[in-house]
């Protein structure tokens, strides 16, 4: 085992001076992958990839499984109830098995884990239970849950302290290229070819000819003029009716969109099979393995810091505001703007292409300005577009949401370097995995954003809001949280290491 080294998470770490960091310009060169790093650190970060595809393949789930079950948007929220749940079962036991074996080891345990939970879809759709998809979810991210509380801390360690954040910051700009892939299969793979869409499509349009001979399809009578959230609920009845007068036809169209469902769910496993091989016959740096015991007193000190629980409740609330900020997209552009399933989702593409450019451009940024500034004024950014996404109305409303992205794109990692600054490398590995289990934010916070859609109009500040409108006060108010974290640490200096045992 390599000798431990503090993990600092100031955005200034190329500052070498206390001086410096308060403001002067004195500014070292430091290496951002050593070379003989380099192999490990692009193996490291393909897992970034494979967990974003895993998020953001499940995010669009959750509308086409309140279709194709007929379930309440509370309910189909649950698949990320249990999707984020799982991070927050199991990131300690991994920070456990990391520290007494390995970071190589956690990682092949976090990508068999990741497979069983993928192929377990398959049961779950020939035996057409939402329930096992929730169970099949769960164990998936029990293997996220290792792949994250390893990967981070990992690739932290790959290199000087000083280059640690950007290093991190950096192999996290390659998570967009998984969740774009996600959402790409699902807005064009999955959903144009779910029969739920096609039932939608025939119920509430008819088919018409133009004099030049061409066909295309316009509302029906009954439907023009009405809103979006009325044409949905007509179609979420009229499904109701086929479930009860003719259930062979109804069980026949969810067992073919289940099927489609979990095609990727299969190559996924494949792909994660490959790359659990690829780690197996790798020789990676062995820096996760302690045979120190652990010294609860010390650590519950140099954890039970204003810097490392405010940096876990920043965690947990910013993943909340992800994932409902993106979940319920597609929610948004059918009830308020009368999209298909596939064009709503088209805009959660945007949103990720969005995603993915602004953390290269922060990244390069944080090299330059004060992580703790940089991340306030994003989070006060998000927060205010959040506001513009329910009181805008119109394509301006999908505009502001989806500008939301531009501002999310370093606060993960941001807020993760923050947090473990000054920690050994031993503390940081435990310490992680208190900021993975932030990640159920994830989980619970999108339940409440849905009973918030179920429960129809909300009247906020005199105005009348459609549920979906106004249930997105929810991020806006979890990102107001951030700023306060991102105020605090900008008055903070870089943590000297963390003193006693290692943890």
């Amino acid at each position: 085992m390599s000798a431990p080294t503090e993990i600092p998470a100031e955005n200034d770490a190329d500052i070498d001076t206390p001086e410096a960091a308060s403001g002067d310009t004195q500014v070292t060169q430091t290496a951002l992958i050593p070379a003989e790093y380099l192999y490990p650190f692009v193996l490291v970060t393909t897992l970034f990839a494979l967990w974003g595809f895993a998020n953001n393949y499940t995010d669009p789930l959750v509308r086409a499984f309140k279709e194709i079950f007929l379930i309440s948007n509370f309910e189909s929220s649950l698949v990320q109830l249990a999707f984020y749940g799982g991070y927050g079962t199991m990131a300690i036991p991994a920070a456990l098995v990391i520290r007494k074996y390995s970071f190589k080891t956690g990682i092949i345990v976090g990508l068999a884990l990741y497979a069983i939970g993928a192929l377990l879809t398959i049961p779950a759709s020939l035996m057409m239970a939402f329930w096992l998809f929730l169970i099949s979810f769960y164990i998936l991210t029990f293997g996220l849950a290792f792949l994250e509380t390893a990967a981070n801390p990992y690739i932290l360690s790959m290199g000087p302290e000083q280059s640690a954040t950007r290093r991190l910051n950096f192999a996290q700009a390659f998570n967009p290229v998984g969740t774009l892939t996600g959402m790409f299969v699902a807005s064009t793979l999955i959903l144009p070819y779910l029969d739920v869409a096609e039932f939608r499509n025939e119920y509430t349009t008819v088919e018409v000819a133009a004099e030049d001979g061409t066909t295309s399809r316009v509302l029906k009578p009954e439907f023009e003029g009405q809103l979006p959230s009325v044409v949905d609920g007509a179609v979420g009845s009229a499904m109701e009716e086929l479930r009860e007068n003719d259930p062979e036809r109804f069980s026949a169209m969810q067992s073919h969109d289940l099927g489609v469902v979990r095609l990727p769910y299969v190559a996924i496993a494949a792909v994660v099979l490959g790359v659990m091989l690829m780690f197996v016959f790798s020789k990676m740096p062995d820096t996760g393995r302690s045979e120190a015991p652990i010294s609860t007193g010390q650590l519950i000190k140099n954890l039970t810091t204003a810097r490392y629980i405010g940096g876990v409740l920043a965690q947990g609330v910013y993943v909340g505001a992800q994932i409902m900020t993106w979940t319920f997209t597609i929610h948004y552009g059918m009830t308020l703007l009368g999209m298909s399933a596939a064009e709503a989702q088209n805009w959660n593409i945007l949103a990720n292409v969005i995603f993915l450019v602004s953390r290269f451009a922060w990244t390069f940024t944080l090299k330059y300005v004060n992580a703790g500034t940089l991340l306030a004024c994003l989070a006060a950014a998000g927060a205010a577009l959040s506001c513009g996404a329910v009181f805008v109305q119109g394509m301006a409303g999908m505009y502001c949401l989806v500008a939301v992205s531009a501002c999310l794109g370093v606060m993960f990692p941001t807020i993760y370097g923050l947090a473990l600054d000054g920690l050994t490398v031993d503390d940081a590995k435990l310490g992680s995995a208190g900021l993975i289990v932030a990640i159920v934010g994830g989980a619970l916070l999108p339940p409440l954003q849905g009973s918030i859609i179920d429960g129809g109009t909300v009247v906020v500040f005199g105005q009348t809001l459609e549920g979906v409108r106004a249930s997105y006060l929810l991020p806006a108010g979890c990102l107001a949280l951030v700023i306060f974290y991102g105020v605090f640490m900008a008055f903070q200096k870089p943590q000297a290491p963390a003193t006693g045992e290692a943890a």
